[in-house]
């Protein structure tokens, strides 16, 4: 099972990018969301991912973090919502506004992600009511030296890219938020493990 991938950003289509690891390329279907988190063609980046295999098809899916890919396998477990409809939603919809819609029923909000009809809306809210609220979409902490950062933020994914990188976890974390005291709290991910790499080394 391939569970997250850390490399270049080798190329991307409109639902999909290539993750160049170690000169092996890395075929990822994503939602539009992902792909924006992604960052720039050249660029470091580390993708979260889901090994989905069928007796016609076997695909890798990628994510920007490990709440989206949490929710991606919740709803997916959902009948009539396969891989297309799920990554739809999460297109749509963050990962805190799909919590939200679950928790409060409001099928309508989910409807707002291409090939989701009302039935299947109310479908998806009725079944994940009572799972939403256990499951992220903004809460939990990742501590980045003095400070905290929400999981899966930016932050958290840099300090985790460098720790892929061989760099130990406090030291990764310390050379991340040196980062984002230089950088500011609005870097792209590409940005922050590069200043963050360049401390961590020096």
């Amino acid at each position: 099972m391939i569970a997250k991938l850390s490399g270049r950003l080798d190329s991307t289509g409109e639902d999909w990018a290539i993750v160049d690891v170690g000169g092996v390329g890395y075929l990822v279907w994503c939602s539009s969301r992902t792909l924006a988190a992604l960052g720039s063609v050249g660029e470091f980046c580390t993708v979260h991912t889901q090994m989905q295999v069928s007796e016609t098809d076997m695909r890798l899916l990628g994510f920007a973090d490990s709440a989206e890919r949490d929710w991606f396998r919740l709803l997916t477990g959902v009948q009539s919502v396969g891989s297309k409809v799920a990554l739809a939603i999460l297109s749509a919809l963050s990962t805190g506004e799909l919590r939200e819609a679950c928790g409060k029923g409001d099928a309508a909000m989910v409807t707002r992600a291409n090939g989701v009809g009302p039935k299947l809306a109310a479908r998806i809210v009725n079944e994940l009511k009572d799972k939403a609220g256990g499951m992220p979409g903004g809460g939990g902490s990742f501590a980045i030296g003095a400070a905290a950062a929400p999981a899966g933020s930016v932050g958290a994914d840099a300090a985790s890219a460098l720790e892929n990188l061989g760099f130990k976890p406090a030291v990764a974390a310390q050379a991340v938020a040196r980062a984002l005291e230089e950088l500011g709290e609005g870097a792209s991910e590409g940005d922050l493990i590069r200043v963050a790499l360049k401390k961590a080394a020096g």
